[in-house]
Protein backbone atom coordinates (compact mmCIF):
# COMPACT_ATOMS: atom_id res chain seq x y z
CA UNK A 1 0.00 0.00 0.00
CA UNK A 2 2.63 2.10 0.84
CA UNK A 3 4.52 1.90 -2.36
CA UNK A 4 1.04 2.45 -4.32
CA UNK A 5 0.79 5.63 -2.18
CA UNK A 6 4.42 6.87 -2.96
CA UNK A 7 4.14 5.18 -6.97
CA UNK A 8 1.24 7.99 -6.89
CA UNK A 9 2.68 10.87 -5.08
CA UNK A 10 5.61 10.79 -7.35
CA UNK A 11 3.63 10.74 -10.82
CA UNK A 12 1.89 13.90 -9.07
CA UNK A 13 4.72 15.56 -7.95
CA UNK A 14 6.10 15.06 -11.70
CA UNK A 15 2.83 16.25 -13.40
CA UNK A 16 2.85 19.47 -11.52
CA UNK A 17 6.42 20.26 -12.06
CA UNK A 18 5.53 19.45 -16.03
CA UNK A 19 3.15 21.52 -15.75
CA UNK A 20 4.88 24.62 -14.49
CA UNK A 21 7.54 23.49 -17.05
CA UNK A 22 5.59 24.77 -19.26
CA UNK A 23 3.79 27.47 -17.71
CA UNK A 24 7.48 29.18 -17.46
CA UNK A 25 8.32 27.66 -21.20
CA UNK A 26 5.06 29.60 -21.99
CA UNK A 27 6.39 32.71 -20.32
CA UNK A 28 9.68 32.81 -21.94
CA UNK A 29 8.53 32.44 -25.41
CA UNK A 30 5.45 35.50 -25.08
CA UNK A 31 7.82 38.03 -23.69
CA UNK A 32 9.96 37.40 -26.71
CA UNK A 33 6.94 38.04 -29.04
CA UNK A 34 5.74 40.76 -27.31
CA UNK A 35 8.95 42.08 -27.29
CA UNK A 36 9.80 41.47 -30.81
CA UNK A 37 13.39 42.77 -31.23
CA UNK A 38 14.37 44.40 -34.28
CA UNK A 39 17.36 41.87 -35.12
CA UNK A 40 16.41 38.96 -37.31
CA UNK A 41 12.54 40.60 -37.95
CA UNK A 42 12.87 39.30 -41.80
CA UNK A 43 14.09 35.95 -41.06
CA UNK A 44 11.38 35.31 -38.47
CA UNK A 45 8.83 36.49 -40.45
CA UNK A 46 10.23 34.27 -43.76
CA UNK A 47 9.76 31.15 -40.96
CA UNK A 48 6.28 32.20 -39.80
CA UNK A 49 5.06 32.56 -43.29
CA UNK A 50 6.24 28.73 -43.77
CA UNK A 51 4.75 27.84 -41.14
CA UNK A 52 1.28 29.84 -41.70
CA UNK A 53 1.27 28.19 -44.85
CA UNK A 54 2.03 24.40 -43.45
CA UNK A 55 -0.73 24.43 -41.16
CA UNK A 56 -3.37 26.59 -42.77
CA UNK A 57 -3.02 26.07 -46.32
CA UNK A 58 -1.86 22.74 -46.80
CA UNK A 59 -4.34 21.25 -44.67
CA UNK A 60 -6.92 22.83 -46.49
CA UNK A 61 -7.71 19.54 -48.73
CA UNK A 62 -8.01 17.36 -45.64
CA UNK A 63 -9.88 20.06 -43.03
CA UNK A 64 -12.53 20.45 -45.84
CA UNK A 65 -13.84 16.58 -46.59
CA UNK A 66 -13.91 16.48 -42.77
CA UNK A 67 -16.11 19.39 -42.18
CA UNK A 68 -18.22 18.93 -45.60
CA UNK A 69 -18.63 15.17 -43.62
CA UNK A 70 -19.33 16.55 -40.05
CA UNK A 71 -21.86 19.33 -41.18
CA UNK A 72 -23.78 16.66 -43.06
CA UNK A 73 -23.51 13.99 -40.74
CA UNK A 74 -25.03 16.81 -37.79
CA UNK A 75 -27.94 18.06 -40.18
CA UNK A 76 -29.05 14.24 -41.19
CA UNK A 77 -28.97 12.84 -37.42
CA UNK A 78 -30.59 16.06 -36.56
CA UNK A 79 -33.08 16.88 -39.28
CA UNK A 80 -35.42 14.23 -37.77
CA UNK A 81 -35.71 16.34 -34.67
CA UNK A 82 -36.27 19.65 -35.82
CA UNK A 83 -40.23 20.17 -35.02
CA UNK A 84 -38.94 19.37 -31.58
CA UNK A 85 -36.13 21.54 -31.14
CA UNK A 86 -33.99 24.53 -32.95
CA UNK A 87 -32.40 22.95 -35.51
CA UNK A 88 -30.21 25.86 -36.36
CA UNK A 89 -29.50 26.34 -32.51
CA UNK A 90 -28.37 22.86 -32.42
CA UNK A 91 -26.15 22.99 -34.95
CA UNK A 92 -24.57 26.15 -33.75
CA UNK A 93 -24.16 24.67 -30.42
CA UNK A 94 -22.72 21.38 -31.89
CA UNK A 95 -20.36 22.46 -34.65
CA UNK A 96 -19.31 26.24 -33.63
CA UNK A 97 -19.08 25.77 -29.67
CA UNK A 98 -17.41 22.36 -29.41
CA UNK A 99 -16.80 20.05 -32.80
CA UNK A 100 -15.11 23.16 -34.71
CA UNK A 101 -12.47 23.80 -32.24
CA UNK A 102 -11.78 20.29 -31.02
CA UNK A 103 -11.34 18.46 -34.91
CA UNK A 104 -9.59 21.78 -35.52
CA UNK A 105 -6.94 21.25 -32.78
CA UNK A 106 -7.29 17.71 -33.75
CA UNK A 107 -6.17 18.03 -37.12
CA UNK A 108 -3.54 20.39 -36.50
CA UNK A 109 -2.22 17.75 -33.77
CA UNK A 110 -2.16 15.00 -36.71
CA UNK A 111 -0.53 17.54 -39.03
CA UNK A 112 1.90 20.32 -37.65
CA UNK A 113 2.62 19.13 -33.79
CA UNK A 114 3.98 15.89 -34.77
CA UNK A 115 6.17 17.56 -37.35
CA UNK A 116 7.38 19.96 -35.01
CA UNK A 117 8.31 17.97 -32.82
CA UNK A 118 10.28 15.68 -34.63
CA UNK A 119 12.05 19.03 -36.56
CA UNK A 120 13.23 20.35 -33.15
CA UNK A 121 14.03 16.73 -31.96
CA UNK A 122 16.32 16.20 -34.55
CA UNK A 123 17.88 19.76 -34.39
CA UNK A 124 18.53 18.59 -30.74
CA UNK A 125 19.84 15.25 -31.72
CA UNK A 126 22.11 16.66 -34.16
CA UNK A 127 23.49 19.41 -32.17
CA UNK A 128 21.63 22.53 -34.45
CA UNK A 129 19.87 24.19 -31.28
CA UNK A 130 23.41 24.26 -29.73
CA UNK A 131 24.79 25.61 -33.00
CA UNK A 132 22.23 28.41 -32.97
CA UNK A 133 23.55 29.43 -29.44
CA UNK A 134 27.14 29.45 -30.11
CA UNK A 135 26.49 31.51 -32.99
CA UNK A 136 24.80 34.12 -31.02
CA UNK A 137 21.01 33.54 -31.87
CA UNK A 138 18.28 32.52 -29.65
CA UNK A 139 16.84 29.44 -30.49
CA UNK A 140 13.79 31.12 -28.89
CA UNK A 141 13.75 33.65 -30.85
CA UNK A 142 14.71 32.06 -34.30
CA UNK A 143 12.65 28.68 -33.24
CA UNK A 144 9.66 28.81 -31.11
CA UNK A 145 8.94 32.64 -31.89
CA UNK A 146 7.37 32.35 -35.78
CA UNK A 147 6.05 28.67 -34.91
CA UNK A 148 3.94 30.11 -32.15
CA UNK A 149 2.37 32.89 -34.07
CA UNK A 150 2.45 30.73 -37.57
CA UNK A 151 0.04 27.97 -35.58
CA UNK A 152 -1.52 30.30 -33.62
CA UNK A 153 -2.73 32.52 -36.53
CA UNK A 154 -3.14 28.64 -38.57
CA UNK A 155 -5.68 27.73 -36.22
CA UNK A 156 -7.82 30.70 -36.28
CA UNK A 157 -8.05 30.11 -39.76
CA UNK A 158 -9.32 26.55 -39.59
CA UNK A 159 -11.79 26.83 -37.00
CA UNK A 160 -13.61 29.85 -39.54
CA UNK A 161 -12.78 27.58 -42.19
CA UNK A 162 -14.34 24.22 -40.48
CA UNK A 163 -17.53 26.40 -39.08
CA UNK A 164 -18.27 27.75 -42.65
CA UNK A 165 -17.79 24.51 -44.60
CA UNK A 166 -19.39 22.47 -41.92
CA UNK A 167 -22.89 24.78 -42.07
CA UNK A 168 -22.39 25.86 -45.15
CA UNK A 169 -21.25 22.85 -47.66
CA UNK A 170 -23.43 20.28 -45.01
CA UNK A 171 -26.22 22.58 -45.88
CA UNK A 172 -25.75 22.27 -49.87
CA UNK A 173 -24.76 18.03 -49.46
CA UNK A 174 -27.96 17.40 -47.91
CA UNK A 175 -30.13 20.16 -49.37
CA UNK A 176 -28.47 18.26 -53.28
CA UNK A 177 -28.30 14.81 -52.19
CA UNK A 178 -31.26 14.06 -50.32
CA UNK A 179 -34.94 14.26 -49.66
CA UNK A 180 -34.84 16.00 -45.91
CA UNK A 181 -36.80 19.33 -46.08
CA UNK A 182 -34.08 22.01 -44.88
CA UNK A 183 -36.85 24.53 -44.25
CA UNK A 184 -35.64 27.60 -42.94
CA UNK A 185 -32.11 26.19 -41.93
CA UNK A 186 -30.28 29.23 -42.52
CA UNK A 187 -32.40 31.55 -40.93
CA UNK A 188 -32.71 29.46 -38.28
CA UNK A 189 -28.67 29.44 -38.09
CA UNK A 190 -28.63 32.96 -38.43
CA UNK A 191 -30.98 33.89 -35.48
CA UNK A 192 -29.29 31.45 -33.81
CA UNK A 193 -25.56 31.88 -33.28
CA UNK A 194 -24.34 35.26 -31.67
CA UNK A 195 -21.19 37.09 -31.09
CA UNK A 196 -20.47 35.57 -27.82
CA UNK A 197 -20.30 31.97 -29.97
CA UNK A 198 -18.08 33.46 -32.50
CA UNK A 199 -15.60 35.26 -29.41
CA UNK A 200 -16.02 32.14 -27.84
CA UNK A 201 -14.90 29.98 -30.81
CA UNK A 202 -12.32 32.26 -31.47
CA UNK A 203 -10.64 32.45 -27.99
CA UNK A 204 -10.52 28.45 -28.18
CA UNK A 205 -8.74 28.39 -31.15
CA UNK A 206 -5.82 31.01 -30.03
CA UNK A 207 -5.79 29.11 -26.40
CA UNK A 208 -5.25 25.43 -28.88
CA UNK A 209 -3.02 26.85 -30.69
CA UNK A 210 -0.87 28.17 -28.03
CA UNK A 211 -1.33 24.88 -26.33
CA UNK A 212 -0.35 23.11 -28.94
CA UNK A 213 2.79 24.55 -29.94
CA UNK A 214 4.13 25.33 -26.43
CA UNK A 215 3.68 21.61 -25.43
CA UNK A 216 5.37 20.23 -28.80
CA UNK A 217 8.21 22.61 -29.00
CA UNK A 218 8.89 21.97 -25.42
CA UNK A 219 8.67 18.13 -26.20
CA UNK A 220 11.78 18.96 -29.32
CA UNK A 221 14.13 20.90 -26.72
CA UNK A 222 13.75 18.13 -24.24
CA UNK A 223 14.62 15.39 -25.93
CA UNK A 224 17.76 13.59 -25.32
CA UNK A 225 20.79 13.09 -27.77
CA UNK A 226 19.52 9.87 -29.21
CA UNK A 227 17.58 9.46 -32.41
CA UNK A 228 15.38 6.22 -30.27
CA UNK A 229 13.79 8.79 -28.22
CA UNK A 230 12.56 11.17 -31.26
CA UNK A 231 9.04 8.80 -32.03
CA UNK A 232 8.89 8.25 -28.20
CA UNK A 233 8.76 12.36 -27.77
CA UNK A 234 6.28 12.97 -30.76
CA UNK A 235 4.18 10.26 -29.24
CA UNK A 236 4.45 11.77 -25.86
CA UNK A 237 3.89 15.52 -27.82
CA UNK A 238 0.94 14.67 -29.81
CA UNK A 239 -1.25 12.84 -26.54
CA UNK A 240 -0.77 15.78 -24.00
CA UNK A 241 -1.57 18.37 -26.83
CA UNK A 242 -5.05 16.43 -27.42
CA UNK A 243 -5.50 16.24 -23.77
CA UNK A 244 -4.90 19.71 -23.21
CA UNK A 245 -6.60 20.51 -25.65
CA UNK A 246 -9.91 18.71 -24.16
CA UNK A 247 -9.48 20.40 -20.70
CA UNK A 248 -8.88 24.18 -21.76
CA UNK A 249 -12.39 23.45 -24.08
CA UNK A 250 -14.17 22.32 -21.03
CA UNK A 251 -12.57 25.08 -18.94
CA UNK A 252 -13.85 27.90 -21.26
CA UNK A 253 -17.43 26.49 -22.28
CA UNK A 254 -17.88 26.59 -18.36
CA UNK A 255 -16.27 29.97 -17.85
CA UNK A 256 -18.42 31.37 -20.89
CA UNK A 257 -21.48 28.96 -21.09
CA UNK A 258 -22.58 28.47 -17.42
Amino acid sequence: MERVIGYIGRKAIHSINHILDLFAFTYRILRVVVSNPMGGRVLVGRITVQQLYFTAVQALPVIIPIALLIGTMVIIQFARISGQYNFGRISVLLIVRELGPIITALLVILRTATAVTIEISYMRVLNELEALEIGGMDPIRLVCHPRLVGITAAMICLFIVFDLVSILGGYAIVWLATYIPMGNYLHQIANSITISDIFVGVIKAIVFGVAITVTCLYRGFESKYQMTEVPVATSQSAIECFFYCLVLNVFISVIFYL
